[in-house]
């Protein structure tokens, strides 16, 4: 097993548990290539999906699990692991994950995301996107950091199951625009009503910033602006529901 050798660790000036503290940081995130991850389930999701797991942080009332064998286990007490959780109620096991990234699949449509700022929201898409096969989903500047706690906490594991890359907007849209997919903007302005809407069977979408919506820069580089019909008072939808039945009716 792999406890019986494991030293507990208990100060905030330890020097792991000062770079395990910094991954709260997205700068240091992106210059140590790792994040953390926590409670069982995401954890089993990584490992699922393959991803490397360089460390698990256990509470010291935790028991390691025969799943955990090959893998480098660290123990802490109360404070430490209270320094590191991020979440009202811990459930004792933190994993630091290296970032990688996942293959494309070969079918389903693609979304962008502009300027999403709320990490429920873009962790909400990430975890729909999967749900409904997309291909892929690529996050542009100025939306919350992919890696970011409440975002991987709101994926539910679609993080760790699902090609995301971190570009240029207007670049990514060339890019597909090349390759022959047609790039939907979702607007209400100057925009087709879903149900007048024959999709491609190639199609991108695109949903902007809550309160702003899309840049009108990258709008202009879209092919097409499509709105979902609202019947009731409601001025519009939430970003999240509306990218979820954007992309249910492109994958029909």
């Amino acid at each position: 097993m792999i406890i019986g050798w494991i030293t507990l660790i208990t100060s905030l000036q330890n020097e792991q548990v000062k770079t395990w503290r910094k991954l709260h940081a997205k700068k240091y995130r992106n210059q140590l290539r790792c994040f953390l991850v926590e409670g069982y389930h995401l954890l089993e999701e990584a490992q699922k999906s393959g991803w490397e797991i360089e460390t698990i942080i256990i509470h010291s009332g935790v028991t390691p699990l025969p799943k955990w064998e090959g893998i480098r286990v660290e123990v802490v007490n109360d404070e430490v692991f209270a320094s590191l959780a991020q979440t009202e109620t811990p459930q004792g096991v933190i994993s630091v994950v290296k970032m990688q990234e996942m293959e494309k699949r070969d079918e389903g449509p693609i979304l962008l995301l502009d300027a999403v700022q709320d990490p429920g929201n873009v962790g909400t898409m990430i975890r729909t996107a999967d749900a409904l096969g997309a291909a892929s989903v690529i996050v542009g500047k100025g939306t919350v950091d992919l890696y970011n706690s409440k975002v991987i906490r709101a994926t539910q594991g679609s993080l760790f199951h699902l090609h995301i890359s971190q570009m240029d907007l207007p670049t990514a849209i060339q890019e597909l625009q090349t390759s022959g997919v047609t790039v939907w903007a979702s607007s209400l302005q100057e925009a087709v009503d879903l149900k007048d809407v024959t999709f491609t069977g190639k199609d991108a979408l695109i949903v902007g910033n809550e309160g702003a919506g899309i840049n009108e820069r990258i709008l202009q580089l879209t092919n097409n602006y499509v709105k979902i019909p609202i019947k009731g008072d409601a001025e519009s939808l939430n970003v999240s529901i509306a990218a979820g039945i954007l992309l249910y009716e492109m994958m029909k």
